[in-house]
């Protein structure tokens, strides 16, 4: 739930050239174009499965045999730097792509 910290602004606008990336065991499991038509993508893993379902150029998990769900809270992610993380199939799904509609968006400093 912590990747939501950088923008909450409503106003963000999807870049023609945003993807997902999904990883599993922090390997690039695939990497999919975000389109308004729809696509299922199904992850298995050892520890369990997820459905994925991309459409109106975001992602989002459908189905999953996860105890707990949390994946689900994420709902559909189509901005630059949201993501989902399912645990128990230890997987994160990443958008990446430009933020075009704030140029002030850009991180100018880490405090440790």
């Amino acid at each position: 739930m912590g990747a939501r910290w950088l923008t909450n602004d409503s106003e963000t606008k999807t870049n023609e050239d945003d993807y997902a990336t999904i990883r599993v065991d922090n390997k690039v499991f695939i990497t999919v174009k975000l389109t308004a038509e729809p696509q299922i993508i199904e992850v298995k893993t050892e520890t369990g499965y997820d459905i994925l379902k991309v459409h109106d150029k975001g992602i989002e998990v459908i189905e999953s045999d996860c105890p707990q769900k949390i994946c689900f809270t994420f709902g559909l992610i189509s901005k630059p730097k949201e993501v989902i993380i399912c645990l128990p199939l230890r997987m994160l799904i990443e958008v990446n792509g430009t933020d075009n509609s704030n140029p002030d968006s850009e991180i100018d400093a880490y405090v440790t």
